[in-house]
């Protein structure tokens, strides 16, 4: 009779344990009844079978656009010109050029990552031939650059008459009271190549001549690019990119969704843009709706991202009028105070997820923007139905973004501000646009204005976090982000919830002192 109680016991216990094995959340049990930010749930880890180099990150950005890379650079002033976008795109990722200059400003750049050729530099750093090499000096010792043209006017793409290199500054006495043109190399001693040259012929010429600089000049004598030794050789593959049919760059750019914006939009066509972004705080309106129409029917073939939204019925509205991509957040920006100010908004986890999962009935991809802090934040986006994420901060501070850097209190920082602040909106009317405030009296921030570290190069960023979703990917057990969100859909990606007290857990914790390196490459580590 023992025997047979604990026979009965044994087999009961087998089949709970089985039963059982169904562990943690569906992201609809997540989700059923509270708003959520990234750090409050985290994803429970799968079966792995494979090396994570074999994830495959290759997302659509659009209806029609598709990445090799998930990655989306801000349109921000602060993040996104060319030089960013031309960076963005070589990585497999794109990049949005912002909108808060003058149209004209805005297709300049949109040409110009239209027009890049690997290994050139597009805006070599350039003085005037009066400048004091104490300007020289502070060039090399702040930004790195230890070959600088020196031009007519001292413009990026002026006439090129010299140059000066760190040698030639290292040993003079009294900088301030020498100029460049007392030292420099004179235009007759320096070779160039002319534009347009591709760049495995100044390649050649670089190595025959055992010289580091070439500049490339004009018919004019005038600087278009600048080929360095380090620059080829670091630029010289790129299998991600991200190319049109034509082998161009892709690239997108932000426009406003005022009558007057849609001649801007006829500049940016011009000059080859690829997706347009309608940048709005708040999507869900009527100029919006109206501009997706106005360009479906005079640009067909260009894709549109319409947004911000944060919920179902917004995003509705806008795929019915033919968007071909859904730009989800509001207020959940590292620089943004618009849940703070305006009351009105969404968690964003929360946002991703509804919207995500009504986009996906509809075959429209989702670009997350917002609250993106570091890796996690963007797998657990991915996961739950974002085909990219929008970085803003996590870019800010790089080398490929606008403003120079300055020190304070010894550590070497970059302007960041959100395209709410005040700053930014009395710098340029477009910023007021976007939060349809731009004939107002009085304007409301809806963002701040700050500074953050110094980054270093999007080329190692960037490589960091893709390799870091491969790993996010491999640990959830599953060879692509897009197996994830289908799982995750079905329920068979589960989650768990973490009160405060676990998210602390999960940092670092219990150290009187600590070094955070977060990657490591041959050229060194990053602390970041």
């Amino acid at each position: 009779m023992y025997l047979c109680q604990c026979s009965n016991k044994g087999k009961q216990l087998k089949k709970m344990t089985e039963k059982s094995l169904t562990d943690g959340l569906t992201a609809d049990q997540l989700f059923l009844d509270s708003g959520l930010t990234y750090s409050d749930f985290i994803i429970l880890p799968g079966y792995i079978n494979f090396d994570a180099d074999k994830v495959d990150l290759t997302t659509r950005l659009t209806r029609g656009i598709k990445l090799r890379a998930p990655l989306v650079s801000s349109p921000m002033d602060t993040v996104t010109e060319h030089d960013m976008a031309i960076h963005m795109a070589l990585l497999g990722g794109i990049g949005i050029i912002h909108n808060n200059c003058p149209p004209e400003r805005q297709a300049y750049m949109v040409g110009r990552v239209k027009t890049y050729r690997n290994g050139f530099i597009a805006n070599p750093k350039a003085v005037k031939p009066s400048a004091p090499l104490t300007e020289v000096e502070a060039i090399h010792s702040e930004q790195g650059i230890n070959g600088i043209l020196v031009t007519h006017d001292g413009s990026n793409h002026g006439r090129l008459l010299g140059m000066v290199c760190k040698k030639d500054v290292e040993y003079v006495e009294n900088k301030a009271n020498v100029q460049c043109k007392d030292v420099m190399t004179q235009r007759s001693q320096i070779m160039t190549g002319t534009d347009p040259m591709p760049l495995a012929a100044a390649r050649d010429i670089m190595n025959k001549n055992r010289i580091s600089y070439l500049p490339i000049v004009n018919a004019a004598d005038e600087v278009v690019s600048l080929c360095t030794r380090k620059d080829a050789a670091k630029m010289r593959t790129h299998p991600l990119a991200s190319v049109d049919d034509k082998s161009q760059l892709m690239v997108g750019a932000a426009i406003s969704t005022r009558e007057d914006d849609r001649k801007r939009l006829s500049l940016l066509v011009a000059k080859g843009l690829d997706v347009v972004v309608l940048d709005s705080s708040q999507g869900n309106t009527v100029w919006q709706v109206d501009m997706i129409k106005y360009i479906k029917r005079t640009y067909p073939t260009l894709q549109i991202i319409a947004g911000n939204v944060v919920t179902m019925p917004q995003a509705k509205n806008l795929i019915d009028a033919g968007a071909d991509g859904i730009r989800v957040g509001m207020g959940s920006g590292s620089i943004c105070i618009t849940q703070e100010v305006m009351a009105v908004g969404r968690p964003q986890a929360t946002a991703v997820y509804r919207v995500a999962k009504y986009c996906q009935s509809r075959g429209i991809p989702v670009i997350a923007d917002g609250g993106i802090k570091n890796i996690g934040d963007a797998c657990k986006a991915l996961a739950l139905g974002a085909s990219c994420v929008m970085l803003g901060s996590m870019l800010a501070g790089t080398t490929e973004t606008p403003g120079e850097y300055f020190f304070k209190d010894g550590i070497r920082l970059k302007r960041f501000r959100g395209m709410g602040s005040i700053e930014a909106m009395q710098e340029g009317k477009e910023s007021g646009k976007r939060y349809l405030s731009e004939s107002q009296s009085i304007q409301v921030a809806q963002g701040v204005a700050g500074s953050v570290l110094d980054k270093g190069s999007v080329l190692q960023l960037v490589p960091y976090i893709q390799k870091g979703l491969q790993q996010a990917a491999q640990d959830i057990g599953e060879q692509s982000f897009e197996i994830v969100r289908r799982k995750v859909w079905a329920g068979q990606v589960t989650f768990e919830k973490r009160s405060a007290t676990a998210q602390a857990e999960g940092g670092v914790h219990g150290l009187h002192t600590y070094e955070k390196v977060l990657f490591a490459t041959s050229q060194g580590k990053s602390k970041l």
